[in-house]
C-alpha cells in the first residue's frame, strides 16, 4: 500500500498509544467461559478464554481487564494472583505468560512461546504454584520454574521417559518434595525440592503408575489428588487411600483455607479439614439450559461456582441466601461470527461455518447489545419451534428494529420480534415457505444465509446447495424462489451474504462460481463475474456497494472493484479490476492475496477491510492510500482473524467481531445528515487535562466549518467528509489555543445551510 513500511511503523505507534487510551478503542467481551479463577484476601479473580475481571469481595465492585488495557492473550487457560508480590499471572495456549502488575501495567514474558525444542501444540499453560518467590509452571511439556521476582524464567523438568514431553496438570510441593500430576497414563511424579538437578528426569520418581491425574494439592498435612475417573484420594507414604468420587472427570482441584474444593462437569463437592462433605453442588435453581462447571472455590463465607456457559455464580456455604450471578455484562460468547447494527442495537451471533460451508452445528443463543447493556437470548428461547443449529447471520427490518431475522445454516429463518421467536420458516411451513434442504440420506440441512432487505421491504437470502437458491419472502404473501441455472454452472453453490444495489441487483458472493449479479425486474437477467473477468479467485466471501456506488469485491486471494453498479443495466459482461498505487516507484497491488472477510464502507466513504489473518486496514475512497492497519500487535484487536465488521452511522463507532472477542475503533466517520439542525460538539467544555480531539458531528457532506477566536481570529478550518470532522484544538495544527470561547461557523456547500455553535477550551 502507499507508503506502506512507514505507515506501518506509524500506525504502530499510534495503536499503541491508542491502546493506552480508552477514549478511542470499546471492548465487549464475554465473561461466560470461565476457564480459572484465582484469589487474595481482598480480592477474586476470573478469566475467560480473551478476558478477565476482578471483584472487591468487601464493595463487590467489578472491573474488567481486556485487550484495550494491553492483556492480549492466545487463548487464556490459567491465572494465579500472588498475594505476597500483588501480581496477576495469566497463562495462555501457547505458552504465553502475562504479567499485570499492582500498577496496572501488564507485560508479557514470551520464553514458553519461543522454546524451539517444544512444538507449539505443547506449550498451553495449565496451571501455577508458587514457593518462596518462584512460581512453578505446569505445561503440557512438563513444569517451567518462573521467578516472581525478577521476571525471569529459571528451569525446565522434562519428567517424561528418557526425558520426554509429558503434559503436567497440576503441581503442589509436600514434605520437602515437588509432586505434579501427569496425564496420559504417566502418573503422579515426585522430586526432591531441594535436589539442584531436577532438570534431569532420572531425579523423578514415579508414585503411583498409570493413571490420568488431573489436579493434587496440599491439604493441611495431608496431599491429595484427582484424577480423569474423577476419584479423589489422599496419599499416605505415597499410597492411595479413596474417600471421595465425582462420578466424571475433574475439572478442578484447589485448597482455599480449610476447604478442599473438586469440581467435575457436573458436580461440585466441598471438604473440610476433616474430609466430610460440607456441600455438593448438582444444579443452580431457575438455569433452564445446560451448566457444566469448569471450576469452584470458597471466600470467605461464599462459595465461587465458574461455568463454561453463564460465567460466575455465588452462594452462601450455608445457602442461606440464593445463587447470584456476578459476571460482568456482555455477550453470550467470544467468537463472534456475525454482527449488524441498527440505530439503537447491535447483535451478536455465534454459529459458524467452516471454510468450506459446512455447519457447525452449534446451539448457542444471541446476543443484543442496547443502550441499558447486553441482553442475552439463550438457545431454549429460539428453539421454541424446534432446533435452530448455527445461527450464522442476523438481518434487522431497516423499518421496524423490533423486527429481527434469524439465519440458521441448518434449519432454516426465524423470525423474532420484540426477542421473541414468532414463525420458523423451514422446508416445510409456514406460509408457503420454499426452503430447500440438501439431503444426504438421513442427514438433511437447510442452509439460509445472507439475508438483506430491498428498498420495498422485501427479504433476500440465500438457499445453499439446492436447485432454487435464491430466495424471497415478500413483505406480504408467499416466498418466492429463482433459479440461477441458466447464469451459474453449478447452481448448487454455497453462499455468502448478499447486498442489493439502487437498481435491485442482487450481488451475490458464491464458493465456487465467483459473484454473481442477478434482477428479476430487468427479465431475470444475470451476470458472473469470475476469473475470467478479472477475479483472483472465484470464492467469494464478501461484498459492498460504496457511496459512489462502486462495487468492491472481496475475494480469498484478493481485492477487486467495479466501477459503477449501473454497468450491470446497460451491459452484459462485466471486468473486475484491481486496485494498483505506487510504492516507492513500484507498481503495488492493494490487498494482494489477502484473504478478505468483509468490507464496510464509513460516512467518508472510506473503507474497513476485514482479512483472515491479517487485521484490518481503512483505505481512503479511492484505495490510493491506507489511513489505518490496525493488528493485534499493534492495536486492542484481540485477533487478527475478523469475521465480521459493523459501523454506528451515527456516532463512527466501528465494531470488530473476531474469533477471540469483540472490540471498537470509536471513529469519528458518521453518515452526513440531511440539514444542520442536529449539530452538536463535544466534550463541551474542554476541561484541562484532555488530551483528545473536539468532535464536531451532525454535519451535512462537504460542509464547511471555521473556528474562530471570540475577536475573529481564524484558528481552524476544514471541509467535512461524511457527518464529523475533528479538531485537535491547536491553530492550524501549530500549538493550543489559549482558555476561552471558540466560535464555530458552519455552512453547507452551496452556502444555504448556516449553522453557529460555541466551545469554551479552559487549559
Amino acid at each position: 500500500m502507499k507508503h506502506f513500511l512507514r505507515l506501518l511503523i506509524f500506525f504502530f505507534c499510534i495503536g499503541i498509544n491508542a491502546q493506552s487510551n480508552r477514549q478511542q478503542w470499546g471492548s465487549y467481551f464475554s465473561y461466560t467461559n470461565v476457564v480459572d479463577m484465582s484469589q487474595s484476601e481482598s480480592r477474586f479473580f476470573c478469566t475467560s478464554e480473551s478476558a478477565a475481571f476482578i471483584q472487591n469481595i468487601v464493595s463487590g465492585e467489578l472491573k474488567t481487564i481486556t485487550s484495550v488495557d494491553g492483556l492480549k492473550g492466545e487463548g487464556i487457560t490459567a491465572i494465579y494472583h500472588s498475594s505476597e508480590y500483588n501480581r496477576t499471572l495469566v497463562g495462555n495456549s501457547n505458552g504465553l505468560l502475562l504479567i499485570i502488575n499492582a500498577n496496572n501495567s501488564i507485560v508479557s514474558r514470551r520464553g514458553i512461546v519461543e522454546e524451539t525444542t517444544v512444538v507449539a501444540t505443547k506449550k498451553k499453560i495449565n496451571s501455577f504454584y508458587e514457593n518462596n518467590g518462584l512460581v512453578y509452571i505446569c505445561t503440557d511439556f512438563g513444569i517451567v520454574v518462573f521467578n516472581l521476582e525478577t521476571l525471569e524464567f529459571g528451569d525446565t523438568f522434562y519428567l517424561g521417559p528418557n526425558g520426554s514431553e509429558i503434559p503436567v496438570r497440576q503441581a503442589t510441593i509436600y514434605e520437602g518434595n515437588i509432586y505434579a500430576a501427569t496425564f496420559l497414563g504417566y502418573g503422579i511424579k515426585k522430586g526432591r525440592l531441594n535436589n539442584p538437578n531436577l532438570n534431569d528426569y532420572n531425579q523423578w520418581d514415579t508414585v503411583y503408575p498409570g493413571y490420568w491425574w488431573n489436579g493434587i494439592v496440599t491439604f493441611g498435612n495431608m496431599l491429595i489428588a484427582v484424577d480423569n475417573a474423577g476419584d479423589i484420594a489422599r496419599f499416605v507414604n505415597d499410597n492411595r487411600v479413596a474417600f471421595g468420587a465425582l462420578l466424571a472427570p475433574g475439572t478442578d482441584l484447589r485448597v482455599s483455607g480449610q476447604y478442599l474444593i473438586a469440581t467435575s462437569a457436573s458436580k461440585i463437592i466441598v471438604y473440610n479439614a476433616q474430609l466430610q462433605q460440607v456441600l455438593q453442588i448438582n444444579a443452580i435453581p431457575n438455569e433452564t439450559d445446560t451448566i457444566t462447571y469448569t471450576r469452584a472455590t470458597v471466600v470467605g463465607p461464599m462459595l465461587y461456582i465458574g461455568t463454561k456457559e453463564r460465567g460466575v455464580f455465588t452462594v452462601p456455604l450455608d445457602f442461606s441466601a440464593p445463587f447470584e450471578n456476578i459476571t460482568p455484562d456482555g455477550p453470550l460468547r467470544n467468537n463472534v461470527f456475525s454482527i449488524q447494527k441498527s440505530r439503537n442495537n447491535l447483535w451478536a451471533v455465534f454459529g459458524t461455518y467452516s471454510y468450506m460451508y459446512v455447519p457447525g452445528l452449534e446451539e448457542y443463543g444471541v446476543s443484543k447489545f442496547t443502550s441499558r447493556g447486553w441482553v442475552n437470548i439463550p438457545y431454549s428461547t429460539l428453539s421454541a419451534f424446534g432446533p435452530l443449529r448455527s445461527i450464522s447471520d442476523i438481518t434487522i427490518h431497516p423499518n421496524r428494529e423490533r423486527e429481527v431475522y434469524l439465519n440458521s445454516f441448518h434449519n432454516g429463518l426465524l423470525k423474532l420480534e420484540d426477542d421473541v421467536p414468532v414463525i420458523m420458516y423451514t422446508d416445510a411451513a409456514p406460509n408457503g415457505t420454499k426452503f430447500e434442504p440438501v439431503i444426504d440420506g438421513s442427514y438433511r440441512s437447510i442452509r439460509i444465509n445472507g439475508g438483506t432487505f430491498d428498498a420495498n421491504g422485501n427479504l433476500w437470502m440465500t438457499n445453499g446447495r439446492v436447485t432454487e437458491p435464491l430466495k424471497m419472502l415478500p413483505a406480504s404473501g408467499t416466498m418466492q424462489e429463482f433459479s440461477l441455472a441458466n447464469i451459474m454452472a453449478n447452481e448448487k453453490d454455497e453462499f455468502g451474504k448478499l447486498v442489493i444495489d439502487k437498481n435491485g441487483t442482487k450481488w451475490i458472493p458464491t464458493f465456487g462460481s465467483g459473484l454473481v449479479a442477478f434482477n428479476e425486474s430487468l427479465g431475470n437477467k444475470g451476470i458472473v463475474i469470475n476469473m475470467d473477468s478479472g477475479l483472483p479467485n472465484i470464492y467469494v466471501k464478501c461484498v459492498e456497494i460504496d457511496n459512489s456506488n462502486r462495487l468492491w469485491i472481496g475475494t480469498v486471494s484478493g481485492l477487486r472493484i467495479i466501477q459503477s453498479v449501473d454497468r450491470f443495466v446497460t451491459e452484459n459482461t462485466l471486468e473486475a479490476t484491481n486496485i494498483v498505487f505506487l510504492e516507492d516507484g513500484v507498481a503495488q497491488e492493494l490487498m494482494y492475496e489477502q484473504s478478505i472477510t468483509d468490507i464496510k464502507t464509513d460516512g467518508s466513504n472510506n473503507k474497513w477491510i476485514a482479512t483472515a489473518g491479517a487485521g484490518a486496514f481503512l483505505v481512503s475512497p479511492d484505495g490510493q492510500s491506507t489511513l489505518f492497519h490496525f493488528t493485534k500487535d499493534n492495536s486492542p484487536l484481540p485477533s487478527n482473524n475478523i469475521n465480521d465488521i459493523e459501523i454506528d452511522d451515527t456516532t463512527g463507532e466501528v465494531f470488530f467481531a473476531t474469533d477471540r472477542g469483540m472490540v471498537s475503533y470509536k471513529g469519528t466517520s458518521t453518515a452526513a445528515e440531511d440539514d444542520l439542525n442536529n449539530v452538536y460538539v463535544y466534550p463541551n467544555p474542554v476541561r484541562p487535562g484532555f488530551e483528545g480531539d473536539v468532535k464536531i458531528s451532525g454535519l451535512v457532506n462537504r460542509a464547511n466549518v471555521k473556528i474562530t477566536d471570540i475577536e475573529g481570529n481564524l484558528v481552524y478550518e476544514a471541509t467535512s467528509e461524511g457527518g464529523t470532522i475533528l479538531w485537535d484544538t491547536r491553530a492550524f495544527g501549530k500549538y493550543k489555543v489559549r482558555s476561552g470561547v471558540y466560535m464555530i461557523f458552519i455552512s453547507s456547500e452551496d452556502a444555504t445551510l448556516t449553522k453557529v455553535k460555541k466551545v469554551m477550551i479552559v487549559r
